[in-house]
């Protein structure tokens, strides 16, 4: 047995608001997590301060009664996932009193043994102010915010940050991670970078009353980087190569095409643009992907917040669209409006339609423009996953990051062409503009009242069951009735509506297994599941009541093709404390895994296993990075690889045979923090700011092929 001594002290929570110490473990009506409230702020706008945009009166499946779906039929057919027998777990979950969390070592020497590619020691649930790896490994910064790009950048100084000076560095809180090859020992690296935080960055903001200096930091700060990285033969480590003639920085004010169906639609033209296809700038871009042609795939995500004076608007029908986005009110916390008029609404009414899209970008030419792929739909984009279809066209999956929002797929007309020769670039360079695009319904097998919001399994020994995929748009023809196709495409929530997708949990980072094809859903959480007025109640996809640690979806769709419109699906994680009832392990023994709260982002390593990301662990530890096989008989056995420092977030896990990267995010991002008074020295050490930034981790002894 792997076991943890984790000490929960009851501590009044007035004592428990200093900089290094933990948040009450208690749900707040206005926070998805165990968030600060700062990062609620920044990040989203307060997203969750507010009742959830989706506001349809289309069923959950908690409905539907599905008794003729036959679990057994399911797997005679080969559609359903295979696993190891579950064993049925006790009603309820235990109440989780506030407390704060001393560090413990992981009990060694009792393990069952690990997954190949998984055989480290545990890392303990803990506090501490710094990224805490295994034994057996070492770790260094690879770039982090206000680091040199080019050889005319300056160093990096908070107190003389400038706009021009922020678009020649690393961009802030970085966010979705990816390498490419280049050369040897030699790589392509892309970053996101997805809000600001100003009272950590900039000395003196004033909340009320930003200086234009300070907007043209933030407006720097936000966007995209590529760089390319070096590996040194020595220690393993990768660091920049600045100058390098890939090296580039998007920002709100870099150059960005519309492309695709609804590129120059009525609905997306300004006084700046009037054919509507060139927007300037790419706003709060979270995770991403990597397509098989080498381009990199951006999500734009909460760009809701940076709009202004929807509420002088006049006309209903596009407040009401508007709203369905988390778009109302007067002033942006950000105020950026002040000195630029395309984020006022009331002046330029069409600018929030040109943002919530995947972008894509060719990191291996330096002169292309970036592409917003409106085929791909308008949304709070998460990800952007590809894979294969057995013809050989290309799936695109995506998660819409909200309380009761949905999943979709895009599926490509044409096929993708192999090879990096003229011909090949030029096709697949078109592949996203073109194909249809569809919402995910899923339902389940078990009578409704054996879901009863617990976590407790249905008496078949899992939440699992079938689903479908709906189509909404190919091309300019529109499948929703009432809604033409660029409106599908520019008002997608509202499409899914119409046509009863399912309304899950915030499903955000969506990964595919290179190796079986099962595609992971991480929903993050959803404390408004259950909940007496609120949208929906526990279906057997979200069978949770006030979801507050999230799970994890498996999806394997019909003959294991990616083309399909018919899935299986299975729960294969309820994230939480092991010691909860309501919590479940792929059917692992509970004993003998690392708690996880709150999965975020998805990634696979060269043997198969799964990686999670947390955001907003709220069982008391810091965030951190998860490894857990899907397959075999450690399928469930969930393992923590590292923790980050005060206030960060994990982001952006990328594994390879050689290291483990991560992006973390707003480190010292605690309420009360700012420039003056830091919450993290993370990573520069004492009398530092803290600085969001890359980490790669290896092993000591390196490990090649």
């Amino acid at each position: 047995m792997q076991s943890y001594a984790i000490y929960l002290e009851e501590t009044p929570v007035t004592e428990q608001l200093t900089p290094r110490s933990l948040l009450p473990i208690v749900d707040s009506p206005a926070r998805h997590s165990g968030r600060a409230a700062l990062t609620c702020r920044f990040r989203c706008g307060n997203a969750c301060a507010h009742e959830a945009p989706n506001e349809s009166d289309n069923s959950y499946f908690g409905d539907i009664l599905a008794a003729s779906v036959s679990r057994r039929g399911l797997l005679r057919a080969g559609t359903v996932i295979s696993a190891t027998s579950l064993a049925a777990i006790a009603v309820g979950q235990s109440p989780v009193a506030a407390a704060t969390l001393k560090v413990a070592p992981p009990v060694k020497g009792s393990g069952p043994g690990s997954a190949r590619g998984l055989d480290f020691a545990s890392v303990a649930p803990n506090t501490l102010d710094e990224v805490v790896i295994p034994s057996g490994f070492n770790q260094d910064v690879v770039i982090g915010w206000g680091d040199r790009l080019f050889h005319g950048s300056p160093e990096f100084d908070v107190n003389n940050q400038t706009g021009a000076t922020q678009q020649s560095q690393f961009g802030y809180n970085n966010d979705f991670l990816g390498l490419l090859p280049l050369g040897r020992d030699t790589q392509v690296m892309m970053v996101n970078h997805e809000y600001t935080d100003e009272i950590l960055m900039l000395p003196g903001y004033d909340e009320e009353n930003p200086t234009r200096e300070q907007v043209e930091v933030a407006w720097a700060a936000h966007g995209l980087t590529v760089v390319t990285v070096k590996e040194s033969h020595t220690t393993g480590a990768l660091k920049p190569v600045v100058g390098h003639v890939l090296n580039r920085r998007f920002h709100t004010g870099s150059e960005f095409e519309l492309t695709g169906p609804a590129a120059g639609s009525s609905y997306v033209k300004t006084t700046a643009d009037p054919q509507g296809k060139t927007v300037l700038g790419t706003l709060n871009n979270c995770a991403g992907g990597l397509t098989p042609w080498g381009t990199w795939l951006s999500a734009e995500e909460n760009f809701n917040q940076y709009f202004a004076n929807a509420s002088k608007l006049s006309d209903t029908v596009q407040a009401a669209r508007l709203k369905r986005y988390g778009i109302s009110g007067q002033a942006s916390d950000r105020q950026w409006e002040k000195y630029d008029a395309r984020f006022d609404l009331a002046q330029e009414p069409n600018e929030a339609n040109r943002f919530g899209f995947i972008v894509e970008i060719d990191p291996y030419d330096p002169t292309s423009t970036p592409k917003k792929r409106t085929a791909l739909a308008r949304f709070k984009h998460e990800a952007a996953q590809p894979r294969i279809t057995k013809d050989g066209r290309v799936a695109i999956y995506m998660g819409d990051d909200e309380r009761f929002d949905y999943f979709y797929k895009f599926v490509s007309d044409e096929k993708v062409v192999a090879g990096k020769g003229r011909r090949a670039r030029k096709h697949n360079a078109e592949l996203l503009d073109h194909g249809t695009l569809y919402v995910a319904k899923f339902t389940g097998n078990s009578p409704t009242a054996e879901i009863d919001g617990s976590g407790a399994l249905p008496d078949d020994g899992a939440f699992d069951g079938t689903g479908e995929w709906i189509k909404l748009v190919h091309g300019n023809t529109s499948f929703v009735p009432g809604m033409t196709a660029e409106e599908v495409l520019l008002f997608t929530r509202q499409a899914g509506d119409k046509m009863g997708a399912t309304k899950m949990d915030r499903p955000e980072d969506i990964e595919p297994n290179p190796r079986t094809g099962t595609v992971y859903v991480a929903l993050t959480n959803n404390t408004d599941r259950g909940v007496l007025g609120k949208a929906a109640g526990p279906d057997e996809a979200n069978p949770r009541s006030r979801n507050k640690h999230g799970h994890v979806l498996e999806v394997v769709e019909e003959r294991n093709d990616s083309g399909s419109t018919s899935f299986a699906w299975r729960v294969f994680l309820l994230c939480g404390d092991p010691n909860d009832a309501g919590s479940y392990f792929g059917g692992f023994d509970k004993d003998q895994v690392s708690p996880i709260s709150c999965p975020d982002n998805l990634a696979f390593d060269p043997y198969g296993n799964l990686w999670i990301s947390t955001d907003g662990n709220k069982l008391g530890s810091h965030d951190g990075l998860f490894g857990v096989a899907v397959e075999g008989k450690y399928r469930g056995q969930v393992k923590q690889f590292l923790t980050v420092p005060n206030g960060a977030e994990t982001c952006g896990p990328w594994i390879d045979r050689q290291r483990v990267m991560v992006c973390v995010q707003h480190p010292g991002e605690i309420d009360g923090a700012s420039v003056q008074n830091p919450a993290s020295q993370w990573p520069d050490g004492a009398g530092s700011v803290p600085r969001p930034s890359v980490v790669a981790v290896w092993p000591k002894r390196r490990r090649r092929g």
